[in-house]
């Protein structure tokens, strides 16, 4: 299933890192993410091949560099399906309370 490979991604703090760093500037080589962690390239090259499997990087070759790039529509959609839903019942809740205080006052 695509959300379980979304999860698993988001669940890595360092690779939260990872697109916490492509949020603030986009199109990011290996060697400038690498710069930002405390970990082995190998290491940052195998997050992003977790993010790249689960849809939330894109990497896209320009010259002789590869350069990496946010893709936020996957965590749009986990927003949608898990999170949406489920304060849409708390927030029509507490309209319908704010209504009826607002009639009785």
């Amino acid at each position: 299933m695509e959300d379980d490979a979304v999860f698993k991604a988001l669940a890595d703090p360092s690779r939260r890192l990872l697109l916490d760093l492509l949020f603030e500037r986009d199109g990011r080589t290996l060697t400038e993410l690498d710069a930002e962690l405390e970990m082995t390239r190998f290491g940052v090259m195998k997050h992003l091949r977790v993010l790249e499997d689960a849809g939330l990087v894109v990497a896209r070759k320009q010259g002789r560099e590869k350069l990496h790039f946010l893709n936020p529509v996957p965590i749009r959609q986990i927003h949608d399906r898990w999170i949406d839903k489920y304060t849409e019942r708390q927030v029509s809740a507490l309209l319908d309370l704010k209504n009826q205080l607002e009639e009785t006052g």
